[in-house]
């Protein structure tokens, strides 16, 4: 555990770099040929360039903020090599991960894909991945970023940001509250009873925190907050810890019962990052658990309303950094090279910096992360603030064992779920997710 540590920590070296940078200069000033920093990043990538015309299908999730960043990189990328046009598909976060699966059994994936931490276990040790050791240039990102984009020492993902997992809350509704907001380092006891406060102010119909009892990543930060490890082992064991699990579902059942968190069919509607499906968009609670690349999308629904705190520690820290995502090549993609082309010049080129900024995460690149520094915005600076917050003493990042991923984004929601109805008791659900289990060791 030590040695991943001292390999994370280097994340928060990098953004402790760039906060201290940041007071350099502001602005919103283009790149030119004439820039340094321009002229060392527009090297020729590593392949040589083509004049058949192709077309990459390409995928990804994310806010609107994200989306529209991404097609104007596509389109600069076009103009660049006229040869090479998209196909873009993009949605939210909910059911793009069943999309995927479905596309890439059928062997029907896009050429480019962003893949999410957690699933690419699955989908290397599935062989439906392109090797992307060679062709992309990586010199400039931290070792241990590039490692996490590996499968059994083979390079199948290439990070396409730096990120940390925090609780984001509505500050401007929670001075108008006149309660004491959160704080970095606080307890999980702490942050129950800013619930508990919070809610004892807010009308009838409005809810302070999200119900986490069917949420996997919240239950993995508490039950690694109180030392017992991940719920599933990065080995692929199953880890649910009878007590912890049931002092953390009774304790929802608790805030349910007394209006802090929303009750289960509003808990049940919340999606991620959407304008107005997100629960925290949509006002219905003040705080959330979210990760620092999320930031710019809920910035570009309510401009300066939001802010982070790191997660809730038990006896130890509960947060943890990791890419914030990654570009992938389908195995099956008949164009990986010019995939490999477009995905070194949308990491290492400022041309792609100053059109995607931070809405994928803190840029992995030193030299882009250098380059845009002066131009970072306060919504900017406050995801490398979260991740230099959560970098001293984050967890190992997990990136999930192979063979588990239906159930832990599946299985335990739909356990936890019957429990928010009340269709069964916080020990019913336990013995449900024993059993499961068992289906995948």
């Amino acid at each position: 555990m030590k040695v991943q540590m001292r390999k994370w920590s280097m994340l928060g070296v990098t953004a402790m770099i760039a906060l201290s940078l940041s007071a350099c200069g502001s602005g919103n000033t283009t790149s030119t040929s004439s820039s340094p920093a321009a002229t060392t990043a527009n090297k020729p990538t590593a392949a040589p360039a083509s004049s058949q015309p192709v077309k990459l299908r390409i995928v990804w999730w994310g806010s609107q903020a994200r989306h529209d960043a991404t097609l104007k990189a596509l389109d600069a990328y076009t103009k660049k090599h006229p040869n090479v046009t998209f196909e873009p598909e993009f949605s939210g976060f909910d059911g793009y991960a069943d999309k995927l699966a479905t596309q890439a059994a059928a062997k029907n994936a896009p050429d480019i894909i962003q893949m999410d931490p957690a699933w690419l276990a699955e989908y290397a040790g599935r062989n439906q991945l392109a090797d992307l050791s060679k062709g992309i240039r990586t010199e400039d990102i931290d070792k241990s970023l590039v490692d996490s984009g590996k499968f059994k020492e083979k390079l199948y993902a290439i990070p396409l940001g730096n990120n940390a997992t925090g609780m984001i809350y509505n500050k401007n509704a929670v001075d108008k509250l006149g309660i004491t907001p959160p704080k970095n380092a606080w307890t999980w006891d702490e942050y129950f009873q800013f619930g508990k406060d919070a809610k004892a102010k807010l009308d009838k119909d409005k809810y302070v925190l999200m119900d986490a009892t069917s949420d996997y990543t919240t239950y993995s930060a508490y039950q690694i907050s109180q030392g017992k490890d991940y719920p599933i082992t990065i080995d692929g064991k199953f880890n649910i810890d009878k007590d912890t699990y049931l002092s953390f579902v009774k304790k929802y059942t608790e805030l349910r019962t007394a209006g802090v968190v929303p009750p289960a069919e509003i808990a049940t509607t919340d999606k991620d990052s959407d304008a107005k499906l997100d629960l925290m968009n949509n006002d219905s609670v003040l705080m959330k658990r979210s990760f620092a690349a999320l930031y710019p999308g809920y910035e570009g629904v309510k401009p300066g309303a939001y802010s982070f705190v790191t997660q809730p520690k038990g006896k130890q820290a509960s947060g943890w950094l990791k890419p914030s995502m990654f570009w992938s090549v389908s195995a099956d993609s008949k164009n990986a090279e010019e995939s490999k082309k477009f995905i070194d010049w949308f990491v290492n080129e400022s041309e792609a910096a100053d059109i995607l900024t931070t809405t994928r995460g803190v840029p992995v690149s030193k030299k882009m992360l250098d380059y845009l520094t002066p131009k970072l915005t306060a919504a900017d600076k406050l995801q490398i603030e979260l991740i230099k917050n959560v970098a001293p003493d984050a967890q190992p990042f997990n990136a999930g064992a192979k063979g588990w991923s239906n159930y832990t984004a599946k299985d335990f929601k739909n356990i936890g779920e019957k429990v928010m109805f009340g269709k069964i008791t916080p020990d019913a659900a336990y013995d449900e997710l024993v059993k499961k289990a068992k289906d995948y060791q």
